[in-house]
């Protein structure tokens, strides 16, 4: 029989009169709950808000990129691509320039960022998932088309497959001079391009980049064989970072191969330190509720002062009448933590399947916050809690434990 937790239940359990010590530790457990829920639900916001970024990306990244270390460009010769393709587990290279360029329609004028893809890039991404007018197509009927992000074509006001106003595209001419010419003639690389359809990503990829055929970059760009960045697709059932550490030795070390984590990696990177951030501030919350079963154990060791007289004088050591105490904080600690555990992951359920706290905004690309649950945020919350527990609960078993017996028979 395990004594120190026989008689810790009956203290928690003992109704015989409601007095303070029961008050504060009822308000230990309400406290304990309230963070363990808080807590739970925010960490799985932020796992959510971790999948969305990866969702919205997911529509236009590629499985892995391939870029040079020094330089924006780089030579890829058809030698280069026919070896790239043959690494196994390569399903598909597509052909990347990418640069700033000057996009005007009329009177109205912004800097881009074009992205020149090759024919095979619509099998690469799933880009024509997002598209929410016009089609994918970038080349159609030996015409030249552009797909814009929805905040380009909102900002310049542009008319898809308007063949009397096309869309100019500007690109600062490659002269040799430190200075560039004030005549726009010779200055600027000029060609014409219709608007063929748009998607709708990302904010941020909404607002500034039109994607062109590769051919048109390259000769916009005066680029030849240089290409700013490789996208490869990865065949189905092969692992990403096998392929992608294939490729590495394949490569060498003048190019780096990055997978879609390490494609936003800023981002992402933000997202976690924001969620550890978050769970330190919670837990220091929960340590401030927590301080009530301080006092509660502090007044109980004052109100059972006989009680463990009694109990050292049968023969129980300074140990046993520590337990009792550090098993009574416990007690009060786990009931607070499962029922805030039970509340919070409750609370997460509902959001995912009935979506009942909407984002509230118009242009939001999710109509509810996203909330995902995972099983190592409730791992540590639970040794959070533990921790707290005891930090909270030892002071006051050790006073207990170093009551006098004659004193307090």
């Amino acid at each position: 029989m395990n004594v120190p937790l026989l008689i810790a239940r009956r203290y928690f359990l003992s109704k015989k009169k409601r007095n303070i010590i029961s008050i504060i530790s009822n308000i230990s457990m309400i406290g304990v709950a309230v963070g363990t829920m808080a807590l739970i639900i925010v960490l799985s916001v932020f796992n959510g808000l971790e999948d969305l970024v990866r969702s919205l990306y997911g529509k236009s990244d590629p499985d892995l990129l391939i870029t040079a270390v020094q330089g924006k460009s780089f030579v890829a010769e058809p030698q280069f691509l026919a070896r790239l393709k043959g690494t196994p587990g390569v399903s598909l290279v597509t052909e990347v320039i990418e640069d700033n360029a000057l996009l005007q329609y009329r009177d109205r004028q912004m800097v881009v960022k074009m992205k020149g893809v090759s024919d095979n890039y619509h099998h690469q991404s799933n880009i024509d998932s997002a598209i929410v007018e016009g089609e994918h197509r970038l080349r159609r009927e030996g015409l030249d088309y552009a797909l814009l992000g929805a905040g380009v074509q909102h900002e310049l006001s542009i008319a898809l497959n308007n063949r009397f106003s096309p869309m100019r595209l500007l690109y600062p001419r490659n002269t040799g001079r430190k200075t560039l010419s004030m005549n726009p003639e010779t200055a600027f690389n000029e060609q014409p391009i219709l608007a063929g359809g748009v998607f709708l990503i990302e904010q941020h990829i909404d607002d500034s980049y039109i994607y062109v055929p590769l051919e048109f970059a390259q000769e916009l760009l005066r680029y030849g064989r240089r290409r700013t960045a490789l996208e490869v697709k990865v065949a189905p059932g092969q692992p990403i970072a096998d392929v992608k550490q294939a490729l590495k030795q394949r490569l060498g070390s003048g190019f780096r191969v990055l997978d879609s984590d390490e494609q936003h990696v800023s981002l992402l990177k933000a997202i976690k330190v924001e969620k550890m951030f978050v769970f330190i501030t919670f837990a220091f919350i929960l340590l401030i509720a927590s301080l009530n079963i301080f006092f509660s154990l502090s007044m109980l060791v004052i109100d059972k002062r006989k009680d463990v007289a009694v109990l050292m004088a049968m023969g129980a050591g300074s140990r046993t009448i520590r337990n009792i105490f550090l098993l009574e904080g416990a007690i009060v600690a786990q009931v607070g933590a499962i029922t805030g555990l039970v509340l919070g992951v409750g609370i997460c359920w509902l959001q995912q399947t009935f979506h009942i706290v909407s984002m509230g905004m118009a242009t939001s690309v999710v109509d509810s916050y996203p909330v995902k649950m995972q099983l190592s945020d409730i791992v540590l919350t639970g040794i959070a809690i533990i921790i707290i527990t005891i930090v909270v609960s030892i002071r006051p078993a050790l006073n207990a434990a170093r009551l006098d017996l004659r004193e307090n028979l």
